[in-house]
């Protein structure tokens, strides 16, 4: 089976376990495994580069620089942060030799960077390297009924250098969630921020925001929302937890994407969201007319 090498990062340890399993078992069904890096180092945060400093760079430029001892030059990550942390650095690093040579400096016992590896999210590996029609055909358990949210949040779609796809009207998720049948349902707050790290101090303005968000996937009548960063699911579910009195708030699922194609490709639903799989059911009976009375 082929292989890519890939970035796991902290939360797909931790909180978003769930997020990383599903992803193994799509991208293995479609017959590419994720490598994970052997040796791997927090990407920094997306929060470290809002400052223009080099040295903020050289947790991710370290691992770069694994991805090349392995002759690679293409690294996966999951996490959109992770994602949003690692492209930058690489875009920055790669087109700067100047600023390559000093922070190659500080590399310690590393390898020195070369500039030759480009980060990438695992959505564009769907569209550009696997094929929508690939991944339709791969999915034997239909999601038809499922209207879908795709929530990108910030770090997929911004800043410009870095989104993965257009940043007005993104399409990349929606068309991922067509592959497996489900129904995307566009809405306002598709690419607004769910409040981020606020939620450490100001725990009152990110539940604000993140209502936002659900109320908006609500009103455009979507039953899941589909997202791709931790923190963004995290604070989502807080504020559906906070504010679960508003009328419809916990009705809509929130799951990271590779859950919902996991489903369709037939992973064993114990693994999965036990909201997800009752969804999947109920909608499944709604679409065949059966239930009982």
């Amino acid at each position: 089976m082929n292989t890519i090498p890939y970035f796991p990062g902290c939360s797909l340890k931790d909180t978003a376990t769930g997020f990383e399993s599903s992803a193994q078992f799509v991208m293995e069904t479609l017959g590419l495994r994720l490598q994970e890096l052997e040796r791997w180092n927090c990407c920094g945060t997306v929060t470290s580069l809002t400052t223009d400093d080099l040295m903020h760079h050289l947790a991710s430029v370290r691992n770069l620089v694994r991805v090349q001892d392995l002759h690679e030059s293409e690294l996966v990550a999951l996490c959109s942060m992770c994602y949003n942390t690692l492209a930058r650095t690489a875009q920055r690093i790669n087109a700067d030799p100047v600023e390559r040579d000093k922070i190659n400096q500080f590399m310690d016992r590393e390898s020195s960077y070369e500039g030759t590896v480009e980060v990438r999210h695992l959505l564009q590996v769907l569209r550009d390297r696997i094929g929508w029609e690939t991944l339709a055909q791969a999915t034997p358990i239909t999601l038809e009924g499922l209207k879908v949210a795709c929530y990108y949040g910030c770090t997929l779609l911004r800043p410009k250098e870095a989104a993965i796809d257009n940043t007005e009207k993104p399409t990349i998720m929606s068309e991922a969630m067509a592959a497996a049948g489900a129904t995307s349902v566009p809405f306002p707050f598709a690419g607004e921020c769910c409040g981020t790290y606020q939620v450490v101090d100001r725990r009152d303005l990110s539940i604000e925001r993140s209502f936002r968000v659900i109320q908006s996937a609500l009103r455009a009548g979507a039953n899941v929302i589909a997202t791709a960063c931790p923190l963004c699911q995290h604070n989502l579910q807080e504020a559906q937890k906070e504010l679960g009195h508003v009328q419809g708030l916990a009705d809509i699922e929130i799951v990271y994407f590779t859950e919902l194609l996991a489903a369709a490709m037939g992973m064993d639903p114990q693994r999965l969201p036990e909201g997800l799989n009752v969804l999947i059911q109920q909608t499944a009976e709604a679409q065949t007319g059966w239930g009982g009375s």
